[in-house]
């Protein structure tokens, strides 16, 4: 009986030599799964289905409730729920004639988007239509105007217009800037937001103040849009119940946070200084390859004779 058991189990444990042989246990193996990085543009709140044209029409989103749609962590734990919106597309790009008179679009109409806290304007020219941020006196039938054209003397612009930044009187509130030409409507974009041009620098260049009251040095060819973004009592409107702060896409809080009420006074610091943009450098450094096949080893200083 014994040797039978003996028989049986040298059966059960040999292996055919072409099989392979397992270093861990299947079992108890570790993937590790990477965690989402914070920041750098993404917000976990949706996706947007762009197609490969641009277009008018709403387009689908995916709501991803503050996780990862990768790995499927959760990266924003305030972020949850609510109602689902359709995308309005918006164009960046304000782009007129360099000389003669400016090109003219026709605003059809103001909508409320979901997805932003600004509304949107739908505006034509000849066939083409697209949708833009709407300023806060912006209606429908109204004629807005486009140019890259920078002239002697300042124009005198009106609301919606969009103009190189070298082009506006001194004092004039603008939105959707470009940090450097050809990038698009970049800042200001919150409802209600405008930014202030104040002066004139050296070397073809504006200095304006953003709503955060820091002052930028941009090119003067950059273009944006005049005005004063619409929904300005966006900001001074409560909430309202816990229920409404749901159906925005909020999830409750701890309840540990609290708002500074101002009570003990606060701290007096000096602006920061004058930040300058510029676009950023895209020529690729030279990589240097080094001619030795051999293999480095670490040498014991003791080794070295001088």
């Amino acid at each position: 009986m014994t040797s039978l058991a003996r028989a049986l189990q040298k059966l059960c444990i040999t292996q055919p030599k072409n099989t392979p042989k397992l270093l861990c246990s299947v079992r108890h193996r570790h993937v590790p799964v990477p965690k989402p990085v914070i920041g750098y543009g993404k917000g976990y709140r949706r996706i947007v289905h762009f197609p490969e044209k641009y277009t008018v029409e709403p387009l689908n989103v995916t709501n991803l409730g503050g996780r990862d749609p990768e790995t499927g962590r959760l990266a924003v734990k305030g972020i949850g729920g609510g109602i689902k919106h359709k995308y309005h597309w918006v164009d960046w790009k304000r782009v007129g004639p360099a000389e003669g008179p400016p090109q003219t679009e026709r605003v059809i109409q103001i909508i409320k988007d979901g997805c932003r806290t600004a509304n949107v304007a739908l505006v034509a020219h000849g066939d083409k239509m697209k949708y833009i941020l709407a300023t806060e006196n912006m209606k429908a039938g109204d004629i807005i105007r486009t140019s890259c054209h920078i002239p002697r003397i300042p124009v005198r612009p009106h609301e919606g217009d969009a103009y190189p930044l070298g082009a506006l009187p001194t004092g004039t509130q603008v939105h959707c800037i470009e940090p450097y030409p050809g990038l698009g409507g970049f800042l200001v974009h919150t409802a209600g937001s405008f930014a202030t041009i104040l002066r004139k620098a050296p070397d073809n260049r504006v200095i304006v103040m953003m709503p955060s009251k820091k002052e930028f040095s941009l090119p003067e060819s950059c273009m944006c849009t005049v005005g004063r973004l619409s929904n300005v009592e966006h900001s001074d409107t409560p909430i309202g119940s816990a229920q409404k702060n749901r159906e925005l896409g909020n999830r409750p809080r701890s309840g540990w946070w609290q708002r500074k009420t101002g009570r003990f006074g606060r701290k007096i610091r000096r602006p920061p200084p004058v930040k300058v943009v510029d676009a950023k450098d895209t020529t690729v450094p030279e990589v240097v390859k080094l001619n030795f096949d051999g293999y480095f080893t670490k040498t014991i200083n003791a080794q070295f004779h001088y």
